[in-house]
């Protein structure tokens, strides 16, 4: 959770597993791409810096946030990951559009959590404006593709 006491790239480096043996896909949205770009650059060289080789580090597109769910349920069908992530950014419109995008991948992560053999970590950032997303992607709470990468490469160990 990004507040002003906790920046999303803030953690201790010993207590994170070594990742040199694992192997992770990345499910990234292209809605927003100043936002989710900036969330993929954080994942990818997070994962790097905790021993992943950049071949074991597999990144997919889908168009928007809403296709994350299916892309992430591909990756597990495919194999050989130790880890799914799933990275995206939503904002508030004017209409509810928001709620139902938020809702449907909210519960469709979920579920694959619940039905799947490996984790799928979510990384969906649902803002109110594109300076909240900025401040989450890189700015002054952190990137949450870092928190992101640091979650999955637990997980994976877990």
């Amino acid at each position: 959770m990004a507040t002003a006491l906790h920046n999303l790239s803030d953690y201790d480096f010993s207590k994170i597993p070594d990742a040199s043996n694992m192997c992770f896909g990345i499910v990234v949205s292209e809605w927003n791409p100043e936002v989710t770009g900036a969330l993929l650059d954080g994942a990818v060289k997070t994962l790097e810096k905790h021993g992943t080789l950049p071949e074991n580090i597999h990144v997919k597109t889908v168009p928007g946030s809403f296709e994350l769910v299916y892309g992430a349920h591909q990756m597990v069908l495919n194999g050989g990951y130790d880890a799914v992530i799933i990275l995206g950014s939503v904002i508030r419109g004017e209409t509810p559009h928001f709620d139902y995008i938020c809702q449907g991948v909210t519960n469709g992560i979920a579920r694959l959590n619940t039905i799947s053999e490996i984790p799928i970590v979510f990384g969906l950032l649902t803002t109110d404006d594109l300076q909240q997303s900025l401040d989450r992607c890189g700015g002054k709470f952190g990137n949450k593709g870092d928190e992101s990468a640091i979650v999955a490469i637990k997980m994976a160990k877990f």
